[in-house]
């Protein structure tokens, strides 16, 4: 393995080629614009998970009722907490008496409006009543297939445990939606995948949860695949890669981003995150070869690869712990995520990071911030995106469930920070999540570092960039109704800060 550190010049420029054209300034906290707000009107809808630029609109695709469901998860159960945050089913034939079918919804930059333009049906579950057939559409990606006459939006949906499975939904003018693949997936286990790549005429996922486990973990399908097919309404699909890249230690896929004719894919390990890379031809399955292993060095601590981004000639790695940063299940953590860098050459460096020694030379991350960009509390760099010439990062930060925390049993550091600063203090100085931006990939700038003011945007979930901005989704879990404490104890109050919001940031001047 080699290290090294390189600066990458604007694409067409060599290092010493200057002087460079004048990038645009970036996008700032006072660019942004925010376009929807409460879960769009339903606090329900807690998670902006997918969304796409289809046909001059932004296309959003949201999964509903996320605390609600974890409540009932085992590995949920013992979380020390004074009370649960929001008002919540106490039991699993509860939960489906929520309306958890997830949404589609379409914006409309013209007008400035909002459309639903679908929502999942009911369907009969496996124990004879009706269920939502998705509660979520988790990756969002434009695609045209080999029996497509244009381009067409590709969705993949999420099933909850007792629908039939998860599938890849397909719309060719952004009014009808049909299912094209499938329950599960090639008869496949599994309810959801939350990585549609598409690579010239063939588009990629891999499977990342099973279905039937609405308690129990989301984040292990039992099939660590990359699949690929020219055409999803075939159900024609080829296995590209062997299970878990022939290390069985990879229980999950869960992230995959192309740059040019390569495929690169992030694991979930509990050893430490691994990323491969293919040339996306040749016979199936294609010739991988591992790049990163053991988390970068790290170990659990990267325990797995959250996001992506091709940018100037390399990938941008974005890390993470299942849990929020805090895997109890495993014992891994509570540690802030890291952004690693991939170079042309497949050396890599730490961006964002713990120093550390590696092949007995100590490494500093180039941009001189630790893990989490400085914040303990960023768990996840959770999704990244490039726009007129910067790389966006948005993280998972979650300081804000200390408010409902037994500090006494709180992790320590967090149990530190909290007890001398005050929880509701260092929820309004540092609640809500980090979104940052860089021109080189080593010097970042923050853009907002409080979820955009609202303390309940735990998670920036999606960024997309369009020809008329960047739009910013939010994880908003705490609606409609939040846990507020009063001089009598705890009362479930309405919130209307809670559910998903979407900003959009207009283009600043040179």
């Amino acid at each position: 393995m080699s290290i090294t550190s390189t600066f990458t010049a604007p694409p067409g420029h060599a290092p010493g080629d200057l002087p460079w054209p004048v990038p645009r300034r970036g996008l700032s906290g006072p660019d942004f614009t925010r376009i929807g707000v409460g879960g769009l009107g339903d606090g329900h809808n807690n998670y902006a998970h997918s969304m796409a630029w289809f046909k001059g609109k932004i296309y959003l695709g949201t999964t509903r009722s996320n605390l609600a469901m974890l409540r009932l998860q085992s590995s949920y159960a013992d979380l020390p907490l004074q009370v649960w945050p929001i008002e919540a089913p106490e039991t699993m034939d509860d939960l489906y008496k929520l309306d958890r079918r997830a949404q589609i919804w379409a914006y409309d930059v013209a007008t400035g409006t909002w459309e639903m333009v679908f929502r999942a049906p009911l369907v009969e579950g496996a124990e004879g009543q009706m269920v939502p057939r998705e509660i979520g559409y988790r990756s969002m990606a434009v695609f045209q297939a080999a029996s497509d006459p244009e381009p067409a939006l590709y969705i993949a949906a999420w099933a909850p445990g007792r629908a039939p499975g998860g599938h890849i939904m397909r719309t060719t003018d952004g009014v009808t939606f049909e299912r094209v693949t499938k329950y599960g997936i090639l008869d496949t286990p599994a309810s959801v995948t939350r990585c549609l790549t598409t690579v010239g005429d063939t588009i990629y996922f891999a499977p990342t949860a099973r279905r039937g486990t609405d308690g129990g973990q989301q984040n292990t399908a039992g099939l660590p695949i990359v699949f690929a097919s020219q055409d999803p309404s075939s159900d024609q699909w080829t296995e590209v890669s062997e299970p878990g890249f022939g290390d069985a230690g990879n229980l999950g896929i869960f992230t995959l981003v192309a740059e040019g004719d390569q495929l690169y894919a992030g694991t979930f390990n509990l050893e430490g995150l691994q990323v491969w890379a293919a040339h996306c031809a040749g016979p199936a399955p294609f010739q991988w070869r591992k790049i990163l292993d053991k988390g970068a060095g790290r170990g659990p601590l990267n325990q797995a690869v959250a996001s992506m981004a091709a940018f100037n000639g390399c990938i941008y790695v974005g890390g993470g712990i299942q849990g929020g940063g805090n895997d109890r299940v495993n014992g891994v953590g509570p540690a802030a995520a890291e952004v690693i860098r991939i170079n042309p050459d497949d050396t890599w460096d730490i961006v964002c990071g713990d120093p550390r020694v590696i092949d007995e030379r100590r490494v500093e991350p180039l941009s001189g911030l630790r893990a989490g960009f400085g914040n303990f509390f960023n768990g996840y760099i959770w999704t990244m995106e490039v726009h007129d010439g910067w790389l966006y990062a948005g993280t998972y930060d979650w300081s804000v469930t200390m408010r409902w925390a037994k500090l006494d049993q709180a992790p320590p550091r967090a149990r530190g920070l909290f007890t001398k600063l005050g929880t509701e203090t260092l929820i309004e100085n540092e609640g809500g999540a980090d979104l940052w931006r860089s021109r080189d990939g080593e010097n970042w700038l923050p853009v907002t570092k409080r979820g955009f003011g609202n303390a309940y945007n735990l998670g920036i979930r999606n960024l997309v960039s369009t020809p008329r901005g960047m739009f910013v989704g939010t994880a908003n879990l705490f609606g409609p109704r939040v846990a507020v404490r009063t001089d009598d104890g705890w009362t479930y109050e309405d919130n209307p800060e809670g559910g998903l919001e979407v900003w959009l940031g207009s283009d600043p001047a040179p």
